[in-house]
């Protein structure tokens, strides 16, 4: 009997489920989407409920469409926006609020007053992040003294905290999981990158009780099993785990050191392998976990773009200038250029390099001729500047200039994008048959954890690439851009002393 992976992609604006066969042919997909909350500016938050119902739906929607049957499933994986915050009973699995989402920016204030008592070098060395809100630690000592009892309950063991991989572990296992994986855990400002463990200073400095953290594993081992679901069978293994941009690393199978990848997604973010070196970054990237297999870990340097895809969101919601997210290539190739205007997307603050919570949204630049399609083009370009940036960072952490790109995510079919950023870079850029690499990975290490798939050799055979880009700007060119956006960075974050 034929068997397959299912791969849950759980994202922040929606959550796909992902059919691939014992080939690493995806055979169907589906996804739904779920509502974004934003109690005041600035804040962000998902329904948990809501969360699970996108799941559920997407599980048996794309099982329908694939023409399988449920218990020919030889494994899970899960994949997840990583940094958003879920509390819930021990109990009952009911959660006490609402998720907060990584794009919330509600503990700014917390993580000024951190910096300020000088705990910023202890954070950095132990678990290679920078004090932000981005992060789950804060977020979680908000919903601890925020929700009324919740303080004293998780002290006393009632309470799970996780970010969503821990959730769906848990609802997919009818409670019996309280589990995150290594990817997950060193986002959270609590995880000690080098020693494999939660840190006890660090959850003292947050006020946080251990009491209420998951156990953390492997990305590829079998956790348990399914149990209680309409959509699945009891008994089928949960069998792989990693965030969502480690698993598009793994998905484009980057298992070598240097080679590096980047999403666009709601967020853009860039990830490239340094092996065994948890390498410090000098230049405002952040040192993650690639994946833990078999009780070995490999590491990676981060740059992380807050706004990408949600720009063009923006476009479409807010300034109503197309109706659809996939209008705005057509719409920026009515003009051969920008025309000078610049767009920096810091919609919700500044990722990597520059941290800045409080920078805001700039567009300048414009004249009594610059139209829709110039806005367009610029939000587009705003996207590949921050990229940019990223890459030069990197290129200065590592000591060697990236040779080449692999890109995936939903805007990286947008070619104008691609070969804008290809240009900027001066990389060859690759784009794989299927970008969806995130659910990819997830499914390659399920499979590795079941056998369905031999090793990562076997697994590295199965990645194509579609499209290779060449870069075709001048240097002189090259420069320019870089300088208008370098001024549109520096105006966006004027609130800094000059």
């Amino acid at each position: 009997m034929k068997r397959f992976v299912l791969a849950i992609d759980q994202g922040t604006t929606g959550s796909t489920a992902l059919v691939l066969s014992e080939d690493a042919r995806v055979l169907a997909r589906a996804t739904h989407e779920f509502a974004q909350h934003f109690p005041r500016p600035g804040l962000v938050e998902h329904d948990v409920e809501e969360i699970w119902s996108s799941v559920q739906r997407s599980v048996a929607d794309a099982l329908q469409a694939a023409s399988v049957r449920a218990e020919q499933c030889a494994a899970i994986g899960i994949t997840n926006q990583r940094e958003t915050t879920v509390l819930w009973e021990r109990s009952s699995g009911r959660p006490l609020h609402r998720a907060i989402v990584w794009q919330d920016r509600r503990t700014a204030d917390r993580c000024a007053e951190l910096k300020a008592a000088g705990h910023e070098p202890l954070f950095r060395e132990r678990t290679g992040l920078v004090l932000d809100p981005y992060f789950s630690g804060t977020k979680l000592a908000w919903l601890l003294d925020h929700v009324d009892g919740a303080r004293a309950r998780a002290e006393r063991g009632e309470l799970c905290f996780g970010t969503i991989d821990s959730l769906l572990a848990s609802r997919l296992s009818a409670g019996a999981l309280h589990i995150t994986d290594a990817t997950n855990a060193s986002r959270t400002l609590m995880y000690d990158l080098r020693r494999g463990c939660w840190d006890p200073e660090l959850l003292a400095i947050l006020r946080v009780p251990s009491q209420v953290l998951p156990e953390v594993r492997g990305c590829s081992e079998i956790y348990g099993h399914t149990k209680g679901l309409s959509m699945l069978p009891d008994g089928i293994p949960i069998a792989g785990i990693a965030g969502d941009q480690q698993a598009a690393l793994f998905g484009q199978t980057c298992f070598r050191a240097g080679e590096a990848k980047c999403t666009y997604g709601t967020g853009a973010f860039l990830l490239m392998n340094t092996g065994s070196d948890a390498m410090r970054s000098e230049h405002g990237l952040l040192t993650t976990i690639a994946w833990r297999l078999s009780g070995k870990t490999t590491y990676a340097l981060e740059g992380s773009s807050f706004v990408a895809g949600s720009a063009v969101q923006w476009l479409r919601d807010q300034l109503g200038i197309i109706k659809s997210a996939s209008d705005v290539e057509a719409l920026a190739r009515r003009v051969d250029s920008s025309e000078g205007v610049v767009f920096v997307p810091a919609l919700t603050g500044l990722g990597a390099p520059h941290w800045d919570p409080d920078a805001r949204g700039l567009l300048c630049g414009l004249t009594r001729g610059s139209s829709a399609a110039h806005i367009a083009r610029a939000t587009l370009e705003g996207i590949a500047f921050q990229i940019a940036d990223l890459v030069q960072a990197m290129a200065q952490d590592a000591g060697a200039p990236l040779q080449r790109l692999r890109v995936d995510g939903g805007a990286c079919m947008n070619s104008l994008l691609m070969q804008f950023q290809a240009d900027l870079l001066d990389v060859t850029i690759d784009r794989p048959t299927c970008v969806e690499t995130t659910a990819l990975g997830a499914a390659y290490l399920a499979g590795l954890a079941v056998g369905v798939f031999r090793d990562m050799d076997d697994v590295a055979k199965r990645h194509r690439i579609d499209t290779s880009l060449e870069p075709r700007m001048s240097p002189t060119e090259r420069s320019e851009h870089m300088h208008r956006w370098r001024d549109g960075v520096r105006r966006a974050r004027s609130h800094l002393p000059s």
